[in-house]
């Protein structure tokens, strides 16, 4: 067996010299530009739980409505007078929950993952559609105004499953995603038994029993504030793995 000349050595090191020394810098750019990413995922996030409680405005704004008795979507109902406003910051949130996912999940996510982010894009655009098409007017103080307006209820069951969806599939994700996601794996469970229990405390009025249904209403929509801000948390913890 020949053994290679001290030459053809170092003729082999040189060759492998640049590919190594080129691939650091690749590879730092490319922790770079995630952890710039997801940075800016975790701002949308964090700036869409404030936004998306904007009902916290009926305590300073005449809405006529009784939070206690009313849902948060009456405030963006056809004949409110607020209606503009309200419908604006609901766009506004839907838009910052997409963008927010859509920069998360990353060029090449695990298919838990993914499918957690793309259903929180889902929830954002079937936000949209609730605004589109919304109630016709406040059942909680317009006698004979219906509680049950099929296209608005049809949207907000939309944004209600593609929350709990997303809820799901990344506490899941959380358990296997590299980064981990350890504050979501903790936490996550938690927050959506917590916003599925206030969500069916919500459905009275559906059924013909109206009354308090706007307490566990705002609290569910404080609790999806609060998955926001997690996963906002969760994505500025993963940049410590990512950036060099």
């Amino acid at each position: 067996m020949s053994t290679p000349s001290p030459a053809s050595r170092q003729a082999s090191t040189a060759t492998a010299r640049p590919a190594s020394a080129t691939a650091g810098p690749e590879a730092a750019a490319r922790r770079h530009g995630d952890g710039a990413r997801e940075a800016w995922a975790a701002l949308l996030l964090t700036v869409a739980a404030v936004v998306y409680n904007d009902w916290l405005l009926e305590f300073v704004l005449p809405t006529g409505l009784d939070p206690r008795h009313s849902y948060v979507s009456e405030l963006y109902a056809a004949d409110q007078r607020f209606r503009l406003l309200f419908g604006s910051i609901e766009l506004a949130a839907a838009a910052l929950v997409i963008g927010g996912a859509l920069l998360a999940r990353g060029p090449a996510p695990g298919r838990w993952s993914a499918a957690g982010w793309w259903s929180l894009v889902a929830f954002g655009v079937s936000s949209v559609a609730d605004v589109v098409v919304p109630m016709r007017c406040a059942p909680s103080v317009e006698r004979g105004c219906e509680a049950v307006n099929p296209w608005h209820t049809t949207t907000s069951a939309l944004v209600h499953a593609a929350l709990f969806a997303s809820m799901a599939l990344l506490v899941v994700a959380a358990h296997t995603a590299r980064p981990p996601m350890p504050l979501v794996r903790r936490c996550g469970p938690w927050v959506l038994a917590a916003a599925l229990g206030t969500a069916l405390a919500t459905v009275g009025p559906l059924f013909g029993r109206p009354g308090w249904h706007g307490v566990p209403q705002r609290a569910h929509l404080v609790l999806v504030g609060v998955w926001f801000v997690l996963l906002a948390a969760a994505l500025r913890s993963r940049r410590g793995g990512l950036l060099p």
